[in-house]
């Protein structure tokens, strides 16, 4: 417990400083917990502390901790690669889904979300800088995504998640980030009304936040490292 307190500590000082050198609000930036391939018992130490809000990449380990844990008042934020036959699951037991990148995807989320639920919250993943090989979708295949996920009664388009190009220097850092803020405005100037831009994470997130991330997605940092 005491590890994690002191992890815990260190991230929202964080966030703290890198509001108050952006000049926003610390409360403008809410932290997601990246708990894939951590024990559901981790989770609860985490919950304990404060944070009720955790990202999972993985279906069926993320269904068994929420299986374990279902006594707590979670919020559950699906944010990995989605195959098409798993919309179901995602759709009935996630409160958010942030890496909806495809008009098949986002039908079917629609299609299987159970009536009985409030609407589930989405973020389109965007591909800003174009790698062949990572999850997203293309900026100019956004606004499309975006129109089409407003048609739905029980689908709330919420924002954009971005995972950037790895790199060490942070002048190409700052740039995907930044592209990433101005198609999110762009969004909301054709009126789209979207609040959360999801991009940052332990080693970017003072980066992210400076050019308006109102999400970071921290693991490791948060839970130290994963068990074997």
């Amino acid at each position: 417990m005491n590890e994690t307190i002191i992890r815990l500590k260190l991230v929202r000082q964080r966030i703290n400083n890198a509001c108050n050198d952006a000049g926003r609000e610390p409360n403008e930036v809410s932290l997601l917990a990246v708990s894939k391939r951590h024990p559901a018992k981790s989770l609860l130490t985490l919950n304990q502390l404060g944070v009720s809000n955790f990202g999972e990449n993985q279906l069926q380990e993320a269904l068994l901790k929420q299986q374990q844990l279902s006594k707590l008042d979670l919020e559950w934020h699906f944010i990995g690669t989605i195959q098409s036959n798993k919309t179901g699951p995602i759709a009935e037991h996630f409160q958010w889904v942030q890496s909806v990148d495809r008009s098949r995807v986002l039908n079917r989320l629609a299609a299987q979300r159970p009536a009985t639920l409030d609407p589930l919250n989405i973020c389109l993943q965007v591909n800003i800088d174009g790698e062949s090989q990572k999850a997203g979708a293309p900026a100019e295949q956004i606004f499309e995504l975006a129109s089409l996920a407003e048609g739905f009664e029980n689908i709330k388009l919420r924002g954009l998640m971005v995972i950037p190009e790895m790199s060490t220097d942070p002048v190409r850092q700052r740039d995907s980030f930044r592209r990433t803020r101005m198609l999110f405005l762009q969004l909301i100037e054709a009126g789209h009304q979207l609040d959360t831009l999801s991009m940052g994470m332990s080693s970017d997130l003072e980066i992210a936040i400076a050019e308006g991330s109102t999400m970071v997605r921290i693991g490791t940092d948060l839970f130290g490292p994963r068990e074997t």
